[in-house]
């Protein structure tokens, strides 16, 4: 059966989530519930990479099957179906057996921290205008690439075999409203990048130096890390394929 992959991008606010949940409106459950409409049929979606609710995401996958070829203006009837915070921007044929989560490389991540109030930030961003030692942020963000174990930043009760990533690109961006921070990896835990930010922010404010967040990362110990980011700073920001699955 064909199968293809399918990218949106989706303002997270207001959902539970990206996967399916009971009694919960998610982004998969929105963009099942407009091809059912469009397609006059059941379609099940497989996501690429799950985001926590309120977070939002730039680019990100669905793959799904569908019995011969897809009707004309797809795209267009399925987005004016869809709520203004989902938006559809591309579907692809891949191979049969493409799986839209296990042939990912990597992930990109952008958190947003504003440091003045601003109304057009206050649901893509992280208020916090407070004092920030930069230079401190950026030793820590060092720190973490590469392979690590990142126990530390993973909330519990996630099952997964390993722990371990490698990241490929950590690092803190200035930028007019106030500060970005980009990782990207090969995987990630769930909390991860919340967990990161708001522990190298914790560094910042002067609660530990780089040589500290070194020894959470490498001692493993959940409770020393700092989960308070709030979901709605945190970005998806792109989704790596290898050359040639795209099309």
């Amino acid at each position: 059966m064909p199968r293809y992959f399918l990218e949106l991008a989706y303002k997270g606010t207001r959902y539970s989530g990206f996967q399916v949940q009971d009694n919960a409106v998610t982004v998969q459950f929105e963009v099942e519930r407009a091809l059912g409409v469009f397609l006059k049929g059941r379609v099940e979606l497989t996501g690429s990479s799950r985001t926590d609710a309120g977070v939002h995401a730039e680019q990100n996958f669905f793959h799904f099957d569908w019995e011969g070829e897809l009707p004309q203006r797809f795209l267009y009837a399925l987005n004016a179906i869809l709520p203004g915070d989902i938006v559809l921007k591309s579907v692809r044929p891949v191979a049969p057996e493409a799986h839209c989560r296990f042939l990912a490389i990597s992930r990109e991540y952008s958190y947003l921290i504003y440091r003045e109030k601003d109304p057009f930030l206050e649901d893509r961003a992280w208020f916090f205008p407070y004092a920030l030692d930069l230079g401190v942020m950026r030793a820590a963000a060092g720190v973490v690439l590469g392979q690590h174990d990142f126990d530390a930043f993973s909330k519990r009760n996630t099952q997964v075999r390993t722990k371990v990533c490698t990241v490929l690109r950590s690092e803190w961006v200035e930028r007019d409203f106030g500060l970005e921070y980009r990782v990207e990896a090969n995987r990630f835990l769930r909390g991860m990048v919340r967990g990161l930010v708001g522990t190298m922010v914790k560094a910042g404010r002067g609660g530990m130096d780089a040589s500290g967040f070194a020894d959470v990362l490498a001692g493993g110990d959940q409770a020393k890390a700092d989960f308070s980011a709030p979901a709605r700073g945190l970005f998806l920001k792109r989704v790596g394929y290898p050359e040639g699955v795209l099309g």
